[in-house]
């Protein structure tokens, strides 16, 4: 049972980057997924969900509008498609799944549980 991310980089501000998050050895669509990120010296913070129904999602502020998730089902994969990237979002982004709801405060509570399985993380540096 694991979750493998990839996709992070260095970029431009202004650019974009797509992470992925590959699960093996369970069924990625019956699960809530989170993606979290933790930028040096601050706190993991949960920002995006996105509910095992398809019917329930979150982003948070500091994403909304610039960050999309997008699963891949046939390939066990779900995908964050960051765009307009600024230096604020320079941090390690994690992935993780976990049979939960999908909510603001749920995913804050995820963000400090760190319960069910999650990604190795992967770097996002974006320079100005």
């Amino acid at each position: 049972v694991q979750l493998q991310a990839s996709g992070g980089g260095l970029v431009q501000a202004g650019g974009s980057l797509t992470l992925s998050c590959t699960a093996s050895g369970f069924t990625l669509s019956e699960y809530t997924i989170g993606w979290f990120r933790q930028a040096p010296g601050k706190e993991r913070e949960g920002i995006t969900c996105e509910g095992y129904s398809g019917l329930t999602s979150y982003y948070a502020d500091s994403v909304k509008g610039r960050f999309t998730v997008s699963k891949d089902n046939a390939k066990n994969t779900v995908h964050l498609y960051m765009n307009s990237l600024n230096t604020e979002d320079t941090a390690i982004y994690y992935c993780a799944a976990e049979k939960t709801q999908c909510g603001p405060t749920l995913v804050k509570l995820w963000a400090r549980s760190g319960l069910g399985q999650w990604g190795q993380g992967t770097q996002v540096t974006v320079s100005s």
